[in-house]
């Protein structure tokens, strides 16, 4: 593919799918490469929580807090066009959540937490023993400390939404090249080079995987890695838990489909993906705490995935080139793609029309 306005989107999990999709529809010739099949890493592995006060701390910035509530503010719209376009479902449901206290210490952290959060315009209220009961039976209640209900979180599966932007970009147009691996691009004058096709622009969308492609024979992109997390799934009858529930680090859940979701754990040991009990059970084993009813069952499921650690999040034009990168939304993926997606399609239309 030459001349003309053609893009390379290297990596097809949900930013990558999300742009090539945008720029489609734009009259872009896309290709889009993805080294498994598209959406097989940390997209089909996430959770799909749309909760921009959880990545709330003081390290983050107004701007990036603006960021995180402007595309929770647009998923209702961003899923329901993706439904639209391909008539496929996505289990996308705005619920709320609930974050547990069971000491004194950690209520006087959530009322902290609260105090931030409002400061930015995300509400929450607190809720009695008996009210967090009205969501689920299943909550533990007997030694809750305090409560916070937050109803603008919710929550979307991933793999459904997968499903749908692959239809997408396939029905707009894009070239989807599955089991290709790209590890080096070359930037010339009249655009970038891969694997002997020259492109107008390209864009990095690789993930964790994003800084080992090699531009020009040289690693120079600001760095990435994976932080891998394990998520384990139960079957309960729906309603069983229908709003989010947290507690610390601990988060509950229930799909559409009656999945109940428990993750995540932090870990850094490199690309292993192997699932370990001996990180998954203490895992499980806090889950029971805010949901005894777990403690009688079995995983369904146990999987892993490796979340996009960078610097910063890199979402801009690399060095003057024709190269363009979106990596590094770590834990925010999913709620970052609609405006990541748009961010790029307007800086590569900017540059084309120049």
């Amino acid at each position: 593919m030459s001349g003309g306005r053609a893009v390379a989107v290297i990596g097809g999990g949900i930013i990558g799918s999300t742009i090539a999709w945008r720029l489609a529809q734009q009259g872009w010739r896309v290709v889009l490469f993805e080294k498994l099949r598209l959406g097989g890493e940390a997209s089909w592995a996430a959770a799909g929580m749309l909760a921009p006060g959880g990545e709330l701390d003081e390290s983050v910035s107004p701007a990036r807090v603006e960021l995180f509530l402007e595309n929770r503010r647009r998923y209702g719209a961003f899923v329901e066009e993706l439904t639209r376009e391909t008539a496929l479902p996505i289990d996308y449901r705005e619920c709320g959540a609930l974050d547990l206290a069971y000491s004194d210490e950690d209520w006087t952290a959530l009322l902290r937490s609260a105090d931030r959060h409002r400061e930015f315009g995300i509400g929450s209220r607190r809720m009695t023993a008996d009210q967090v009961r009205t969501f689920s039976p299943h909550i533990e209640t007997e030694k809750l400390a305090g409560a916070l209900f937050y109803p603008g979180d919710a929550v979307v599966a991933p793999r459904e939404m997968m499903a749908a932007l692959d239809a997408a970009c396939r029905k707009r147009g894009v070239e989807v090249r599955e089991n290709i691996t790209v590890d080096a691009v070359e930037t010339r004058g009249a655009g970038i080079e891969i694997k002997g096709e020259l492109f107008t622009v390209a864009v990095i969308a690789a993930g964790a995987w994003s800084s080992s492609i090699r531009i020009n024979g040289s690693c120079e992109l600001p760095p990435s890695e994976p932080v891998k997390g394990h998520l384990l799934g139960f079957e309960l009858p729906l309603g069983a838990c229908p709003t989010i529930v947290r507690h610390g680090p601990i988060y509950v859940f229930q799909r559409g489909s009656g999945m109940v979701v428990v993750g995540a754990s932090v870990e850094h040991v490199g690309y292993r993906r192997e699932v370990d009990e001996t990180v998954w059970e203490p895992l499980l084993s806090r889950a029971t705490r805010v949901l005894p009813v777990l403690e009688k069952l079995r995983p369904v499921d146990i999987w892993t995935g490796f979340r996009p650690q960078s610097d910063a999040l890199h979402v801009e034009r690399w060095k003057g080139t024709s190269l363009f990168l979106a990596y590094g939304h770590f834990r925010n993926g999913i709620l970052l793609a609609p405006t990541t997606a748009e961010s790029i399609a307007k800086e590569l239309t900017s540059i084309q029309s120049n």
